[in-house]
């Protein structure tokens, strides 16, 4: 064999070599679509997101509505990544039902849709869910407050921080979880309201921040004589309801549950402020999607929906509860 067919000969190989070692989906587009860029949940979502995406060779683009309600704001990010010829996109749904059509245009388009976090409704409108189980979430917290109030329970006046007005499914899930825990019947499984029992006193809606939890609260209190237990749907939200309750003095003997596990929550868990919040995984959720992604892209094979998991923290366990403690809790959080 000449010199110079050798050298041909070994440079193809080496190619071949380099070919076969290089994932088919190498650079390809793999979109994430949240609610919010400021939310430490969906902060942390991005994080995993990106990291790998990185490491899979796909390359990542993020979007996030302007606010938790912001369903234009998520079309547009859909529809930008259809026309950058996304091979998958990561959502998470602000309105579960609005935006049904954008993901079933994306579906027709070839693009696979993993829900994060948020089913769409109805479930099957995505290829599948990646997410919290958020009635069981608000299952956990329920059952924990009423094992924690005992016989108060059954007269325990009830405040709920919700979520929007428009009722995305994470919002109704954890809210109906959250009865369904303390052993108040639901009417309407897809659909929370305060006449679901004379026990809850107010209700409203925060946009799952601080300040829309302390503003709701304010909102309640001029109406409510008495709460004894506030459900918020995060820990944001939480925390401004228990600081409205702190500074109209009214926050004596009052029992706080949430949902998130973020590591500044887990703190307010260890001070005292929120009794006990269900831990979930946005690091897993992301690094999952971005997983399956990476394999249809490769084999044409769907995911299947999985539960990533959520696990209640406190430091006050009672029978019959599974818990983790906060010290476990710090170690799991995020943000």
């Amino acid at each position: 064999m000449s010199r110079t067919l050798a050298l041909l000969t070994s440079a193809a190989v080496a190619a071949f070599a380099i070919a076969v070692a290089t994932p088919s989906y190498a650079g390809d587009i793999v979109g994430l679509v949240t609610k919010t860029n400021t939310n430490p949940f969906f902060v942390k979502m991005k994080e995993g997101f990106e990291a790998k995406a990185k490491e899979l060779g796909l390359t990542p683009q993020a979007y996030a509505g302007k606010f938790d309600g912001d369903n234009d704001g998520e079309v547009n990010a859909i529809e930008q990544l259809i026309a950058a010829g996304a091979k998958g996109i990561l959502l998470v749904p602000s309105d579960s039902t609005a935006i049904v059509p954008t993901v079933e245009k994306a579906r027709k388009a070839g693009v696979l849709v993993i829900t994060l976090d948020t089913p769409l409704d109805p479930v099957t409108a995505a290829d599948a869910l990646f997410a919290t189980d958020n009635f069981k979430a608000g299952e956990l917290i329920g059952e924990w407050a009423k094992a924690t109030l005992g016989d108060k329970a059954s007269s325990a006046k009830i405040a709920t921080l919700d979520l929007a007005p428009n009722e995305p499914s994470v919002d109704y899930l954890r809210h109906n979880g959250f009865l369904t825990g303390f052993g108040i019947p639901v009417k309407d499984p897809k659909h929370y309201a305060q006449s679901d029992s004379p026990q809850i006193v107010g209700s409203d809606d925060t946009k799952g921040s601080t300040e829309g939890g302390r503003t709701a609260m304010e909102n309640i209190l001029q109406k409510a004589d008495q709460i004894d237990l506030v459900y918020a749907i995060n820990e944001p939200a939480a925390y401004g309801g228990y600081a409205a309750l702190k500074a109209a003095g009214r926050d004596k003997g009052v029992t706080i549950v949430a949902v998130d596990g973020g590591c500044q929550g887990v703190k307010w868990v260890k001070e005292g402020i929120i009794g006990a919040t269900s831990q979930q995984y946005p690091l897993l959720m992301a690094s999952d999607g971005v997983e399956a992604v990476a394999e249809y892209i490769k084999s044409g094979k769907k995911p299947v929906s999985k539960d990533t998991g959520e696990k209640l923290v406190t430091d006050h366990p009672v029978p019959g509860v599974p818990s983790i403690n906060v010290e476990e809790g710090l170690k799991l959080c995020w943000g």
